[in-house]
């Protein structure tokens, strides 16, 4: 897979310094993409049908709720780095994660189903990027009130992915 730099402080808002620095900075994030979908994949399987419904406290999420939830953050990031790699000067929205995860159904879904999609839209995320000429990862847009670089888009989705990982086995096992 290609190298994909990670991005400087000034392409990416703030808060999102949370999750890029939880990505090494070999540049390899697309293998790590790869990796950490095997990882979640196989620990998820290792549980008990009934773990995936547990919640750490009252109002916090399901393990399938925050599978979905990761699914849902990978679609929009991902969809927001298409448009500014493609030059767009729209503003694009934000998102209601809270909602996303009440109208997600995450809870009634089997399993297999929530990973066979997790897998789909890993494999097309890694897809994009790999496809996307190097002269892009540098473009910028506005996307929820705020400037990113297509490349911290990239780091933010993969960092995100961790930062839940990071949970379930903190809060959850």
């Amino acid at each position: 897979m290609r190298l994909i730099a990670k991005p400087a402080p000034d392409e990416y808002p703030a808060y999102a310094e949370m999750y890029i620095k939880l990505v090494p900075g070999d540049g390899l994030v697309l293998d790590h993409l790869a990796r950490n979908f095997e990882f979640a994949k196989n620990l998820v399987l290792s549980l008990p049908a009934e773990k995936l419904l547990y919640r750490y406290a009252e109002n916090k999420w399901t393990i399938k709720e925050v599978l979905v939830h990761i699914i849902d953050d990978e679609r929009i990031y991902a969809y927001r780095a298409m448009c500014f790699a493609r030059g767009e000067k729209t503003h694009l929205p934000g998102f209601e994660q809270d909602e996303y995860a009440i109208n997600s159904g995450a809870n009634e879904r089997d399993i297999n189903s929530i990973l066979e999609e997790y897998e789909a839209v890993r494999r097309s995320t890694i897809a994009l990027f790999n496809g996307l000429p190097e002269s892009t990862f540098s473009n910028t847009g506005i996307a929820d009130n705020k400037k990113d670089s297509v490349r911290a888009l990239l780091y933010h989705l993969a960092g995100h992915e961790l930062h839940h990982l990071n949970l379930i086995k903190e809060r959850y096992l």
